[in-house]
């Protein structure tokens, strides 16, 4: 599972970075390629609701802006599963991250009939890095989840950490990779000749156990 690693934090030693850096090492640990991407490193603009209020992204499903959406979106096409990463500012994602998925959100939530968003059926695990007092961490995975089902991605889990929880929900985030990006072994049929022996065992149960006339 090729999975994209995303944050969105300026502070490059916060715990949003400490959270991204768990997060791929889970994803290595589980047998599978990350990529990780930083959107402050990236020229993006925010929409400007274009004409009437609706650009290009409503019918076109893309952006007419000129900055790093296309390439970052060509991103989101090629993954198979998400991260998504945000220090909690104001009980909220990051204005970074507000700024590139609300443009996302109009380019692949509103495609229909035999379209489907780029993120349709793939995993996603949200985490909020709530650095400073922790408060908020909670409203903001709310609004991270809303965001998930928008557009159509199934949402793994949703992590909540704080400086005060960061020595062990740094382990679940890990874990919480390991376990999205390895393959869920199938069921085993039953051999014809155990599913046999089966009945007859219960056959014969039920004449042991029948009363005598």
């Amino acid at each position: 599972m090729k999975v994209l690693v995303v944050t969105s934090s300026s502070d490059t030693n916060g715990l949003a970075a400490v959270c991204g850096e768990a997060a791929r090492q889970g994803v290595v640990d589980g047998k599978s390629p990350a990529r990780v991407i930083n959107l402050n490193e990236f020229n993006v603009l925010r929409c400007a609701e274009c004409d009437d209020g609706w650009g290009p992204c409503r019918i076109e499903h893309r952006c007419r802006l000129a900055d790093d959406f296309a390439k970052l979106q060509d991103m989101f096409h090629a993954a198979e599963g998400y991260v998504f990463v945000t220090p909690v500012i104001f009980g909220e994602p990051s204005e970074t991250f507000r700024a590139f998925f609300a443009r996302l959100r109009r380019c692949e939530a509103t495609k229909k009939g035999g379209e489907k968003s780029a993120l349709t059926g793939k995993p996603a695990i949200c985490i909020a890095a709530a650095e400073g007092s922790g408060d908020g961490a909670i409203h903001c995975l709310a609004e991270m989840e809303h965001l998930v089902q928008q557009l159509s991605a199934q949402g793994f889990d949703y992590i909540a950490i704080t400086q005060r929880t960061r020595e062990y929900q740094i382990e679940t985030i890990h874990d919480g990779l390991v376990a999205m990006c390895t393959p869920k072994p199938l069921p085993q049929a039953m051999p014809i000749s155990a599913r046999k022996r089966s009945r007859s065992n219960g056959r014969s149960k039920r004449r042991i156990g029948r009363r005598q006339s």
